[in-house]
């Protein structure tokens, strides 16, 4: 989701930094050159400059999608009808007129009725574990009552953690020469070395929170912290491997000769909640925890080189030698799993489902097809990387919730290929189907999972720009496809669709199914957005042109289907010197005339993304994660310099001089009830 982990040279812009290495190294065609391929020149200037309908901004197959939503009853104009919030920088967040966007839980703040006062001076790592994590991303609901959306569990994923942010007395500002231009100086955050205690408080600030909440006689949210099912999951939490990789020789270390039992889950972006209740936890950007070397002719080093392993952006492998693929070789294999937890057993230990694959996973969100089987839609979030789907081999009880507690231990998982003609087929990832044999090195499906990407590489499936959350709808029957963005496009990769020689603001594909049925291997895919300022015509944006100044935006990277089948939209990315903004919330139109129009629902803090989001089934209440609020400012003329514990853009959401900017989820809900985004 995010590649903020280290604080920024003085010089240096978010959103370059944002694309990470792109480690793909095959020739597979490009989604911008298939969409080059397919659409013309005139249609690119058509859209470029918004003339002046949304037939001109929008692809002829487009039209035809919009087309057959009208003809199914879709409204005319905009299916939200809030007033838009005023796209800027500053301090602190802001909601729609006629919301309270309240804070419900900052990093630090008590779970349990033991839990200890948050202290940012003296903090420990037993503290932490018994208090919300940090950097707070994916947020979801699992009722505690049938039906409930007042009363229920409150899942949250703790991706990773910024230290310069979070700890005192360990930054200095120091003046370097710029890498790029030997003539100028940039100033940047120099860290000291972490300790071990520094070490420890960081792993039990990853992970994930499990909590319970009710709605009070007011309508406001409220942590129970007492409730019996709370608990913390960290970056040391034993769990199991399960699935076709589980006990492989590849998945063994000194500390596990089974290969079924590992200790933490670290980096957990997007996610998800099951039809049967669990709580999905994705492991995205796995490889800046390694550190160490491995021997260049060591039997994973290409295995690890094509996940970007070791980056050794933590310093966790000097207390832990698990995270030094010198001294533990097979370490990194345990993690880029998904992680399904048993909320209602607080005792329950996880499990890795390796039967999805192991890469940069961005979320796992599901939904029942018609067969009864169950269906996660993947994405793989680098440059070059692809989008997956897994569908599971036995169908979903709605009757028996113990029936289907292991049903992601079997399954097809399948990668995307994008063609030409507008249709996306899914390859399965099976071994010994294809090049997938002994003869490219998969002796067995737990290889093919474990190297999930060579697997991708060989079947020729698409590249794609950064694959983030991908989300089924199932009112309509469309999956969208969040693609943040891809900077490193060369010049010869530049099409029609998407005319940017650096894919700076990224884009949204729309995903329909053969014949409305998600297990199918084969689909249409059209360009919902093509994202960016479309008042400028070099952009290519195709917002419509109902979309305000406001309402555009850049970096698609989470997203959110509401009950009524309205698509909800967050970014990473967004900054003063990139777009003017900071990211938010928008409400986005798929169907009818209003296709493509956006609107800004909310907006974070300087320096900070949004994440989450999520609607709630009574769509009264909408919660959305504030994370790494204040890590930028340099590029804001408000504050005009690098930002640190001492020294912060924001010291959101508490404006406390003893207290430290904190990542937050927040509960936004109509002021005097009803529903959010209608009239």
């Amino acid at each position: 989701m995010t590649e903020h982990q280290r604080p920024r040279a003085f010089a240096t812009s978010r959103l370059e930094e944002a694309d990470g290495e792109g480690l793909n190294p095959t020739a597979n065609r490009t989604m911008g050159e298939i969409i080059a391929s397919r659409f013309s020149r005139r249609d690119f200037l058509r859209g470029s400059l918004a003339a002046t309908a949304i037939a001109a901004t929008v692809s002829p197959a487009a039209l035809m999608l919009a087309d057959e939503a009208k003809a199914q009853g879709a409204a005319g104009g905009s299916r939200f009808a809030f007033k838009e919030v005023e796209a800027g920088v500053d301090q602190t967040h802001h909601v729609a007129e006629g919301y309270d966007a309240d804070v419900l839980l900052r990093w630090g703040d008590p779970l349990f009725s033991d839990s200890p006062k948050f202290d940012p001076t003296a903090q420990t790592p037993e503290a932490q574990a018994r208090q919300f994590g940090y950097n707070n991303d994916y947020v979801g609901f699992i009722p505690l009552e049938e039906g409930s959306s007042t009363h229920g569990l409150l899942v949250v994923n703790h991706e990773y953690t910024n230290e310069h942010l979070m700890f005192p007395g360990i930054v200095q500002v120091v003046e370097k020469p710029d890498e790029d231009d030997a003539t100028k100086m940039v100033k940047e955050l120099e860290i000291a070395p972490a300790d071990q205690k520094r070490v420890d408080i960081e792993m039990a600030a990853h992970g994930g929170t499990v909590v319970e909440i009710r709605k009070d006689e007011a309508g406001k949210w409220q942590v129970v912290t007492d409730g019996k099912l709370n608990r913390r999951i960290t970056a040391g939490t034993e769990m199991e491997l399960r699935g076709p990789a589980a006990g492989h020789d590849r998945l063994k270390t000194n500390a596990d000769a089974s290969g079924t039992k590992v200790f933490g889950t670290i980096n957990n972006c997007a996610g998800g909640v099951t039809p049967w209740g669990t709580y999905i936890m994705a492991e995205e950007n796995i490889h800046g925890y390694f550190m160490g070397e491995l021997p260049a002719d060591h039997p994973e080093a290409a295995n690890y080189k094509r996940l970007g392993i070791p980056e050794g952006t933590y310093a966790w492998g000097n207390f832990h030698d698990r995270f030094d693929v010198s001294k533990e070789p097979n370490e990194p294999n345990r993690f880029g799993w998904i992680v399904e937890v048993d909320v209602m057993d607080p005792n329950s230990v996880p499990k890795k489902r390796t039967a999805l694959g192991r890469f940069k996973h961005e979320g796992a969100e599901s939904i029942v097809a018609k067969d009864g089987r169950v269906v996660f839609y993947l994405g793989d979030d680098e440059r070059f990387d692809y989008v997956y789907k897994f569908v599971t081999a036995k169908t979903y009880d709605p009757n028996d919730r113990a029936a289907n507690m292991d049903l992601l231990d079997e399954g097809t998982l399948y990668v995307a290929k994008f063609e030409e003609d507008g249709t996306v087929n899914w390859l399965p990832l099976v071994h010994g189907e294809g090049p997938l044999t002994a003869a490219n090195g998969f002796n067995s499906q737990a290889d093919v999972l474990i190297e999930t990407r060579r697997a991708g590489d060989l079947l020729e499936a698409t590249p794609m720009d950064r694959p983030e959350d991908i989300e089924p709808n199932g009112s309509n029957g469309r999956v969208y496809v969040m693609l943040t963005n891809n900077t490193r496009r060369k010049d010869e990769q530049v099409d029609a669709a998407n005319p940017r020689a650096k894919n700076a603001f990224g884009h949204i594909i729309e995903i329909a199914e053969e014949g409305g049925d998600f297990t199918a291997t084969t689909g249409k895919w059209e360009v919902l957005l093509k994202c960016g300022d479309p008042s400028v015509a070099e952009v290519g944006a195709t917002f419509s042109t109902e979309t305000t100044k406001n309402g555009w935006f850049g970096m698609p990277d989470n997203c959110s289907v509401d009950a009524d089948g309205r698509l909800w939209v967050s970014t990473d990315g967004n900054s003063p010197s990139g777009t003017g903004r900071t990211d938010g919330l928008w409400a986005v139109d798929t169907d009818g005339e209003a296709r493509g129009t956006s609107k800004l629902f909310f907006r974070v803090p300087v320096g900070a993304e949004m994440c989450g989001p999520l609607i709630l089934d009574d769509m009264a209440t909408a919660f959305v994660a504030v994370q790494h609020p204040a890590d930028g400012g340099d590029d804001w003329e408000g504050f005009g310099r690098l930002s640190y514990y001492e020294d912060l853009s924001t010291r959101w959401p508490d404006f406390d001089d003893a207290m430290p900017t904190r990542p937050s989820v927040v509960a936004i809900t109509r002021q005097g009830g009803g529903r959010i985004g209608d009239a």
